[in-house]
């Protein structure tokens, strides 16, 4: 007998298969904290105090600039009206400068301190230089402005010193019949100007003093009122029961936090399945453990009882028989968490040389085949048919796909698993030449612990359902096909195809 057709080479001559990543390496990068660099890494941060901060930390920067403004400000307040006082003296003084038997006299016809109107905050000096330079009137003390006579016009204002203290001067030239211009100055001190400065400072500046904690409160309540909702939210979760896992209601989340909430409420669902698989899981183990312990204890009290030796021998056998079948159901429940919880402890995925797994799981059912008198056969294609998968789960694929068609082949039967190329895709397929599966029962099938009555197969139903969860997780699909020369009505057999887009000679978008 034939167990298979196409030669199986030595398993030390196999090369290695190599490595197809499926992602770049991770470059790890320290993350320093955003926010306050005096926050220690480990620290808990705070939203409230994040926000508080960023608002209130360019406040505090800028009203130190707000005050230097505001006294460049005061000063420039401060200054023309004063400059327009000063050039009025100067004017007046100049308007009443005459020369008689060539000298210049200043004739105003009063005293000179009533138009200069000195007070206790402000010192005012003048000046009238003759044509020759010497003086006519006033204080010598005042400097003499950097122009000369050419500059004869408007009077003009300048800052000087004068006497050691800061003093502004406004000046001007008068021009008299054929002789040079003759020089008229008046100089005044500036402690008028500051006191009137800082008095406008103080009419800006105190006012924000009062402001500016009023603004801090106004900023401390508004942040408590719009992180209300956050508040709310948390109450909200922590007042659910451990059980309730419905989703939580967006749009009583504010707008900026309603993504967070959606992805609260998708990893909400993802726990909900995950943990309805696992009681599904639990109560299917369970259930279909009971029957086989049941058997084991019966059978173990009945050879509790024997006497005759032939018999004790022949409820032993069927010990040995039970509890072979609760071993391969417990392998399978195994392979089948292993499938549906795979996660972040999921193997590696890895290019695989599919043809040579399959080579490999039709030499191990061998003698399988052998004892149930059944022709089992591979045929691989020459093209290479790697696919990106996991070898455990790929092994276990193989394993119940094959170890199904043996179960379903009658004696004198053949099943042939089989490896192939289409365009981009690796095809697996394993084509028996059993009962077959009606139409009707097709998709069912595929359920956990179904079985298709009328087989008279011992079976757990759990096989195909492991085929079909290791299938979704390399992205495979798997469908049920009658065998295209199939000839006997009664056994039409069957046809499992699995398709693997996962590979190498090109990506293919799935199809349903």
């Amino acid at each position: 007998m034939r167990a298979g057709r196409h030669p199986m080479p030595d398993q030390t001559s196999q090369q290695p298969r190599p490595v197809l990543p499926s992602a770049p390496p991770t470059v790890q990068r320290a993350v320093r904290p955003v926010g306050n660099p005096l926050r220690r890494p480990d620290e808990q941060r705070s939203l409230f105090g994040e926000i508080l901060d960023w608002m209130l930390a360019p406040l505090l920067v800028l009203w130190p600039m707000s005050v230097t403004l505001t006294f460049v400000v005061a000063q420039e307040i401060a200054n023309p009206p004063f400059d327009r006082k000063l050039a009025e003296t100067v004017s007046l003084l100049a308007d009443h400068v005459d020369i008689k038997q060539g000298k210049v006299r200043l004739q105003l016809g009063i005293d000179v301190s009533e138009v200069l109107r000195p007070d206790e905050t402000v010192t005012t000096s003048f000046m009238v230089l003759g044509l020759r330079g010497e003086l006519v009137a006033g204080d010598a003390e005042i400097p003499l402005p950097p122009e000369d006579g050419a500059m004869a016009g408007p009077p003009r204002l300048r800052f000087d010193k004068m006497s050691g203290s800061e003093v502004r001067v406004a000046y001007t030239w008068v021009r008299l019949p054929d002789q040079p211009p003759v020089l008229v100055q008046v100089a005044e001190t500036l402690e008028a100007r500051t006191q009137l400065a800082n008095e406008i400072i103080k009419g800006v500046i105190v006012p924000q003093f009062i402001v500016l904690p009023l603004a801090v409160l106004l900023v401390w309540l508004a942040l408590t009122r719009g992180l209300a909702p956050l508040t709310a939210l948390q109450a909200r979760i922590r007042r659910r029961r451990p059980e309730d896992r419905s989703p939580i209601d967006a749009r009583a989340a504010p707008e900026e936090i309603a993504p967070l909430v959606e992805s609260f409420n998708d990893l909400l669902a993802r726990l909900s399945a995950s943990i309805e698989v696992q009681k599904r899981f639990i109560a299917d183990a369970a259930h279909q453990m009971k029957t086989p312990l049941a058997g084991l204890r019966t059978q173990s009290e009945l050879a509790l009882r024997q006497t005759d030796p032939a018999e004790l021998r022949r409820s032993l056998r069927q010990i040995a028989a039970a509890t072979e079948r609760a071993t391969r159901l417990i392998n399978q429940l195994l392979a089948l968490a292993r499938a549906e919880h795979g996660g972040a402890e999921a193997p590696v995925h890895e290019l695989l040389d599919l043809a040579q797994l399959t080579r490999e799981a039709v030499r191990d059912r061998v003698p399988q085949a052998i004892e149930r008198q059944i022709d089992l056969g591979v045929d691989l294609t020459d093209q290479p048919a790697e696919v990106l998968g996991a070898a455990l789960m790929l092994r276990e694929l193989l394993g119940n796909l094959i170890d199904n068609a043996l179960r379903y082949t009658p004696p004198g039967g053949t099943v042939t698993a089989r490896v192939l190329r289409d365009g981009a895709e690796v095809v697996l397929e394993v084509e028996d030449t059993g009962h077959g599966i009606a139409e009707a029962e097709r998709a069912r099938v595929f359920d956990r612990f179904y079985r298709v009555l009328g087989t008279r197969v011992e079976g757990s139903g759990l096989g195909l359902a492991i085929v079909r969860e290791i299938a979704e997780q390399h992205d495979a699909r798997v469908s049920i096909h009658t065998p295209p020369k199939a000839q006997n009505p009664a056994s039409p057999g069957v046809l499992l195809r699995v398709r693997f887009t996962r590979t190498p000679y090109g990506k293919l978008p799935m199809q349903p």
